[in-house]
């Protein structure tokens, strides 16, 4: 017997072993990990591309490298494939991090769209861009159908399991699985709007320091409104191009919409006086134009989920291991709070720690899998984990669970860890 939250009476628009909710980096690299395994796959994205956050707000894979004196890759697999292909189109950049976070890569966004269009073509996922998620029914403990907003209407879709990269947990919060609001308890890391500036002289703009920036901010606050008095303007594979990340807005329930929608104003309202400031204040920048904001506020922070492992503080500053490992991440801290500064806390020199696949497993809901920044874990884990390198690794490891769990006709808190982590070291995924 059926037991539904309510009623859904929609057209059924796709049945499939595997279903996808967020085409973001952990979506997307779990949608064509679960496809690579065989698994019959849809992918549904509410913007008309793919790449998330990647795509719409960053320019840069951090946690691809651990920081410290020694560097060394600690993610593999599918992530490999979108840095390959971002280089086959001559849009890729690796170059360090100015708080000591680790290398990153740099690539061209637009470009970055078209590398995931193949890669999810390539591994046979079929994917419904413009379709948004919109609530669920269950069957007893698990999720038997989704409800997705399209042009056309509501749609239902049948899945035997699913993977929910919305980032903010939407599909775990409308199943009934516990989590943690970071919005709701008023610890949300800061949002921001970026922006990229064209124009600009960039040998005269790198070769000003960015200490000598920040001191500026500091003296010049009472001339410009500079919340945050500090961040980053770096080079992009492009001639003239450089991409800030400067604007703070605190305060913000990320899930709120009326908060939301304050958000995205004041960003592009930080932005502007921000690119004032350059333009009147830092070399390089006089005959530099904005040329263009991100496609919305990069969101930091919302719900996170209670999984079968909570990842800790403790876990990160330590380097802890776990048996049932599925990434590694050598990140700092990097907790964006409401005032001026960043704070950060750094792991000892060259470690990393592991995330437990446990942390992708939400309590209380079987056929249900997380992968991205609405993870199991504190808010101080969450502020090192979060990075796209780890969830291009946590959405690979989502998808070949799900996979593995349809296959052997199990929930996904029975899949075998080892079975797990020897299919992802198969696929190049760096354990």
């Amino acid at each position: 017997m059926t037991s539904f939250r309510y009623e859904i009476d929609v057209p059924l628009v796709a049945e499939c072993d595997v279903l996808v909710v967020g085409g973001g980096s952990a979506g997307s690299a779990a949608a064509i990990a679960a496809a690579r395994k065989g698994a019959d796959v849809v992918l549904v994205e509410k913007y008309g591309f793919l790449g998330g956050t990647g795509a719409m707000v960053l320019d840069t894979f951090y946690g691809f490298f651990t920081p410290g004196t020694t560097e060394r890759k600690v993610v593999g697999g599918i992530p490999d494939l979108v840095i390959e292909g971002l280089d086959r189109h001559g849009m890729l950049m690796k170059r360090p991090n100015t708080y000591g976070a680790g290398a990153g890569y740099t690539y061209d966004p637009e470009v970055l769209k078209v590398v995931w269009d193949g890669l999810v073509a390539d591994a046979g996922v079929r994917l419904f861009l413009h379709t948004h998620f919109i609530d669920l029914a269950m069957d007893g403990e698990s999720v038997a159908t989704v409800v997705v907003g399209s042009p056309k209407g509501p749609r239902a879709i049948r899945a035997k399991c699913v993977v929910d990269a919305s980032g903010d947990a939407h599909v775990a919060f409308r199943a009934g699985a516990p989590f943690e609001d970071a919005g709701a308890l008023g610890i949300a890391q800061s949002l921001t709007t970026t922006f990229k500036m064209i124009n600009v002289d960039v040998g005269r703009a790198t070769a000003f320091p960015k200490t000598e920036m920040w001191a500026l901010m500091q003296r010049e606050s009472g001339n410009y409104r500079l919340p945050r008095k500090e961040g980053s303007a770096h080079i992009t594979p492009l001639p003239g191009v450089m991409v800030t990340n400067m604007t703070r807005v605190a305060g913000v329930d990320g899930t709120d919409v009326e908060a939301l929608t304050a958000a995205e104003r004041e960003g592009r309202s930080q932005a502007l006086e921000y690119v004032r400031f350059l333009r009147d204040k830092i070399p390089g920048y006089e005959k530099a134009d904005l040329g263009g904001l991100s496609i919305q506020i990069g969101v930091r922070e919302t719900r996170r989920i209670k999984g079968q492992y909570w990842l800790t503080r403790e876990d990160v500053l330590s380097a802890r291991k776990f048996p049932d490992a599925i990434a590694q991440c050598g990140a700092p801290i990097e907790e964006h709070h409401a005032s001026g500064d960043t704070r950060w806390e750094y792991l000892p020199d060259g470690e990393t720690y592991e995330i437990p696949y446990r942390a992708l497993v939400p309590v209380g809901v079987d056929n249900l899998l997380v992968a991205g920044r609405c993870l199991s874990a504190s808010h101080d884990a969450h502020a090192s984990v979060r990075s796209i390198g780890q969830c291009l690794a946590m959405g690979q490891a989502a998808g070949t669970a799900a996979a593995l769990s349809v296959e052997h006709g199990v929930p996904p808190v029975a899949v075998p860890a080892e079975a797990l982590r020897a299919d992802l070291r198969k696929a190049g995924a760096i354990l």
